[in-house]
């Protein structure tokens, strides 16, 4: 049985909002893991206090996870005692070399598979997708020196595309999906959008 719940947003402090009627549960006071770690290679960065502030205003206690400080005993505990799993934006080839580095996507995948609620903005969606080099033209991957390949989280068999048609993606966003259109299951959205994940069920909001 699919039990996944899993809100992937391409901007999250623009499409929170919808999170509430996803989650259809009382969130307020619940925990959420937040992870920051992609940001970590890139200049700009105003996305994740952003992210952290809109979890914080719909009512959500926020417990940050660095993971590139973080022992493992850290990275374990906190992802398995919170209620919810956030991954925020950056760069998505730093993003999953310092998740396989540190086996927190192991830890992440079986949450995942026992029902917790995943949520994630820009490379924090896209980190779920069977393998992340079609976002190459998004993003540098020269930034992840130690990974030696592109095979991410394969939680599920699509390709989450964040800011469809929102500066200063739309360019990069549309040169992916005309290089990719035909081979992947290309799922794009813009920054007021989200896909989710209900068991089987998959919808775009």
């Amino acid at each position: 049985m699919n039990t996944q719940r899993l809100f992937l947003a391409s901007f999250f402090s623009s499409s929170s909002k919808l999170f509430a009627d996803f989650a259809k549960e009382d969130i307020i006071g619940k925990t959420v893991t937040f992870i920051p770690t992609a940001a970590i290679p890139e200049k700009v960065k105003f996305y994740v206090a952003s992210d952290k502030k809109a979890l914080q205003k719909i009512g959500l206690i926020v417990d940050e996870l660095e993971i590139l400080t973080a022992t493992n005993e850290e990275i374990s505990d906190k992802l398995k005692k919170n209620d919810y799993i956030f991954i925020s934006g950056g760069n998505t080839f730093f993003l999953l070399q310092e998740l396989k580095r540190t086996g927190a996507d192991k830890i992440i995948i079986e949450q995942i598979s026992a029902g917790k609620i995943y949520i994630g903005s820009s490379a924090g969606s896209i980190i779920l997708s069977p393998d992340i080099e079609y976002v190459k033209d998004l993003d540098d991957c020269s930034k992840a020196p130690e990974l030696d390949n592109y095979l991410s989280l394969s939680v599920v068999d699509f390709y989450p595309l964040p800011h469809h048609t929102n500066f200063p993606f739309k360019k990069a966003v549309k040169k992916i999906i005309s290089k990719y259109e035909s081979t992947l299951k290309l799922i794009p959205i813009s920054n007021s959008q989200a896909i989710t994940v209900n068991g089987n069920k998959i919808e775009v909001i």
